[in-house]
């Protein structure tokens, strides 16, 4: 029989998991984000035919190694990168002997740019340069949607919740964010993996190449997948610690051509919906983008929490610009730097994107590190 979840409006960040440019392991990505040397790139140099000299790759990831060969032989980078993600959240839990049930109260919600950039182009191109334009490699036709890291997940670990796939541009993981508080609100489900995957591909990296601004700077690119385990305040099991309470998110998009302007009031309205000051806020967090849309965010990070709260978690500098990923590899580095800074729980954080195309976001987290 089917179980309802009972809707309750207290959502709480209980674990998290991260495959970066410093590891497959959410250990390895919090040493690295919490480590001393700031600004230490994970950048390493990348064939030639890409856009760029340099990217931060996740080490040594070959999907059919990382995962084995069953199930693989068709799977591309994204959805390696994804389902490895999810296997490291759920053997985490079952090493601390608190397993994440699967089956129907398990949804999963994922954010991407576009899925991957390297199948698109490679299927299209196959129509091109075979002897008629059906000649496509049809084993590989799953991996052309955006929503195949999703779908294969769930499939691969019998994840039989909603399953949803959101493509928001850098602020994607707040959406996503959001749209799991909804389904937990709503009963829809009794917990959400939520979180955003980028791969780095030479494809992408002419995408990012022909669409960056020109007053922003050419920064490596990076790539990962990083997922949060989001439970309502009456669905932690006993024994699993609560890292973070969700307090609120706020999406928006600026139509009118003042972003300033509508980047504050995202953030404003976001702390309002928290019950948060600003003279309350530990960490605010920003998304990374150089140039005026980014200088935007900067600015008005610094001027409402301080420089202080703006350079207490460092990410983009580290593992490179992870695009549609950015704010979920966000929040993963605010936990991993507050689990190891005792003055951080009890605190609020904020977390900003602001995306060329006048699309922003903001959430608000209070740090726990202990049970609600």
């Amino acid at each position: 029989m089917t179980t309802v979840a009972v809707p309750t409006d207290r959502h709480f960040i209980t674990a998290w998991s991260a495959v970066s440019p410093y590891g497959v392991a959410s250990a390895d990505y919090a040493r690295g984000i919490v480590a001393q040397d700031a600004g230490d790139s994970r950048a390493v140099p990348v064939p030639d035919g890409h856009a760029a000299q340099e990217a931060c790759l996740v080490p040594g990831f070959e999907v059919r190694e990382v995962l084995g060969r069953a199930g693989t032989r068709t799977m591309d980078r994204a959805t390696g990168l994804a389902v490895t993600a999810v296997r490291e959240l759920f053997d985490e839990a079952s090493r601390e002997q608190r397993p994440v049930p699967v089956g129907t109260g398990t949804a999963l919600v994922l954010g991407t740019t576009l899925g991957s950039a390297q199948s698109q182009h490679d299927f299209a191109m196959a129509s091109f340069t075979g002897q008629k334009p059906y000649d496509v490699p049809a084993q590989f036709m799953p991996n052309v949607l955006m929503n195949c890291p999703a779908a294969a997940s769930a499939i691969r670990f019998g994840l039989k919740g909603p399953n949803t796939t959101l493509a928001g541009g850098r602020p994607t993981g707040l959406i996503a964010l959001g749209y799991a508080r909804r389904l937990l609100a709503a009963g829809r489900a009794e917990r959400v993996l939520v979180g955003a995957v980028e791969e780095y591909s030479p494809s992408r990296s002419w995408i990012e190449h022909h669409t960056r601004g020109a007053d922003e700077s050419a920064g490596p690119l990076g790539e990962g997948c990083a997922l949060l385990l989001i439970e309502p305040g009456n669905g932690i099991p006993a024994g699993r610690t609560a890292l973070a309470e969700l307090l609120a998110v706020d999406v928006r998009v600026d139509v009118d051509d003042e972003l300033a302007t509508t980047a504050e009031s995202s953030v404003r309205d976001a702390l309002a919906a928290a019950g948060v000051e600003t003279s309350e806020v530990w960490a605010a967090v920003g998304g990374g983008l150089t140039g005026r849309v980014g200088h935007v965010e900067t600015a008005l990070l610094r001027r409402l929490f301080g420089a202080d709260a703006v350079t207490r978690v460092d990410v983009h500098d580290r593992i490179g610009d992870t695009a549609g990923a950015s704010t979920a590899f966000q929040l993963a580095a605010l936990l991993a730097t507050a689990r190891r800074t005792p003055e951080a729980h009890g605190r609020p954080a904020v977390i900003t994107s602001v995306d060329r195309d006048g699309s922003v976001a903001c959430a608000v987290v209070r740090l726990l590190g202990e049970a609600p």
